[in-house]
């Protein structure tokens, strides 16, 4: 007689092997990693904006899975979703029939974006940019989609190709001919389109690394130019859209951009079930989907599986009920604005930056002397360590989980859970001015470590 899978047993049997099974098998540097920077704990357990240690200690969750848990761990509406679909018995994935929920879901999310009017649904935020690339590419008839320099749009070949950190290119050329701007300038944004072949331009309206804005007025100046030309305007909202920054997507804090083809996932999936959104304008779609013989042109595997658009719903109704996006704006404010009051304070604060509840906090060069030192000692070694020497401490000592916003930045980045509370924003700034308040007095074990992370730093040179 077979026996029957059981999960329960099998975490209780070899669960405490988890690094010891990644480094055999999987990506061998991330428990190195976690090791070296003290992260290498055991998490039990999660509710909410929380998760609990092997020990029992709470700890409390400003990174939300890279933005993926914005209604945070297990919210009773998804999960319940999600035991209904799969009590259902749908015929889900037949390929030769149309289900309700794909069009249920796009419904929704269509009735959020008005000037938009179809839906592809696939696996992820890369996916979501790869379908925009190609349709944009496929509608226009050009190849060249322009990006900006520090951008974060996937690691798939063609969202790699519109990414603008060398560190994710290096060694995996050829990518596509896509070209990069910065952030804000028109000019050479009309400069690129002149040359008569640019399909689109693709850009995050809140960049994730660093947490750069896009300036007042860039959006709408970029799609009049767009547009003028014959190309289209991409707007990644993987990360910044629903509700992370206090609008449904942050593309709609400035008046008049209208987006040819949105990206949406992470948040979407409820933290449960992966799943990506490309949305666009009819034409774009008829012109990709162009006949029968085309049906398939463009299509995923698991792309608007029942699990994914039940979990995707569920996620939209919860947002409608319990007002996600005011709460945003209204908690994101109170933390960006006790943050603000600290900058007076520290001189080893720079910058808080950032809407809703996507917020950086930029560290530079102190003023006096005995700081200076210090913070040159680390600079010289690797730029990026004191952001990572505020981030150690936090979880060690405060059990706050957070990240370092982009490799050799000296700004962390703030993504936490949308339901998270005024007891949570009280608990992150005390914890962040305990850390402050350590750094600034010299604090022993702080600078400590920073000497560790500097030799480590210099001896993988």
């Amino acid at each position: 007689m077979t026996k029957e899978f059981d999960l329960a047993a099998l975490l209780a049997e070899r669960g405490a092997e988890r690094y010891e099974l990644h480094t055999r098998y999987l990506n061998h540097q991330l428990p190195r990693m976690l090791h070296t920077i003290g992260f290498d704990k055991v998490y039990v357990r999660a509710e909410g904006a929380h998760f609990w240690d092997a020990d029992g200690g709470d700890h409390l969750d400003m990174l939300a899975g890279f933005g993926v848990m914005g209604l945070g761990r297990h919210h009773p509406v998804v999960r319940q979703a999600l035991h209904d679909v799969l009590d259902a018995s749908l015929a889900d994935l037949t390929r030769f029939d149309c289900q309700p929920l794909p069009g249920l879901l796009a419904e929704k999310l269509l009735a959020h974006s008005p000037h938009l009017d179809r839906v592809f649904f696939g696996n992820s935020g890369t996916e979501a940019v790869e379908t925009a690339l190609k349709f944009a590419r496929y509608a226009i008839g050009k190849p060249r989609v322009l990006y900006c320099s520090h951008a974060f749009h996937g690691l798939t070949t063609g969202s790699l190709s519109v990414n603008g950190e060398d560190g994710f290119r290096d060694g995996f050329a050829p990518l596509l001919p896509d070209t990069a701007i910065e952030l804000g300038d028109l000019d050479a944004l009309e400069r690129e389109l002149r040359k008569g072949d640019v399909a689109a331009f693709v850009v995050e309206p809140i960049q994730g690394k660093g947490v750069h804005e896009a300036p007042p007025g860039f959006l709408r100046a970029a799609q009049e130019l767009l547009h003028a030309r014959g190309a289209l305007l991409i707007v990644d909202e993987v990360q910044t859209g629903l509700g992370r920054t206090g609008d449904f997507y942050a593309y709609q804090h400035e008046d008049g951009v209208e987006p040819d083809l949105v990206c949406v996932a992470k948040a979407l999936s409820g933290g449960y079930v992966p799943v990506g959104a490309t949305l666009g304008k009819d034409w774009i779609f008829k012109k990709v989907y162009s006949s029968m013989d085309r049906v398939l042109v463009h299509s995923a595997s698991f792309g608007s599986n029942a699990q994914a658009m039940a979990a995707g719903l569920a996620v939209l109704s919860v947002m409608e009920n319990e007002g996600t996006v005011a709460h945003v704006r209204r908690v994101g404010g109170l933390l960006s604005s006790r943050l603000k009051e600290l900058v007076p304070r520290y001189e080893l604060l720079k910058e808080i930056r950032g809407r809703g509840l996507m917020i950086g906090i930029e560290f530079g060069r102190p003023s006096s002397l005995g700081l200076r030192s210090r913070w040159t000692m680390l600079q010289a070694a690797r730029k990026g360590l004191f952001a990572q020497m505020v981030v150690v401490p936090l979880l060690q000592r405060h059990r706050i989980l957070t990240q370092v916003s982009g490799d050799h930045l000296e700004v962390i980045k703030l993504i936490p859970p949308l339901i998270i509370d005024e007891e949570d924003v009280d608990r992150f700034v005390t914890a962040f001015t305990a850390v402050m308040d350590d750094a600034h007095g010299g604090g022993g074990l702080m600078w400590d470590f920073g000497k560790t992370l500097v030799k480590q730093a210099v001896a993988q040179r």
